[in-house]
């Protein structure tokens, strides 16, 4: 247990930033689960992909995601909707 007063507040901040970060990890979660939901279903959702996409980017902005780790996803959800598009054809 911390015995300082700014050990404590420092206990406090941490606890309100890992709850805010793990919000925006879920919807980061949330938002590519969708899209890829879209493209694996046969009719890719421009809104849904371009949603995630930004997420994506918002996320590795305020530093709750890596900027690589974003773009590493991105370019993953973008192979996957090329890939799809490739089969259909």
């Amino acid at each position: 247990m911390a015995n300082t007063k700014s050990a404590k507040k420092r206990i406090a901040s941490n606890a309100r930033k890992h709850a805010r970060n793990q919000m925006y990890r879920s919807q980061v979660k949330t938002a590519v689960k969708k899209a890829e939901q879209t493209i694996f279903a046969g009719s890719p959702d421009e809104a849904s992909i371009r949603a995630a996409l930004s997420i994506l980017d918002k996320a590795a902005v305020k530093g709750i995601i890596h900027k690589n780790n974003a773009a590493r996803r991105k370019s993953r959800l973008v192979k996957k909707l090329g890939a799809d598009a490739a089969v259909a054809v």
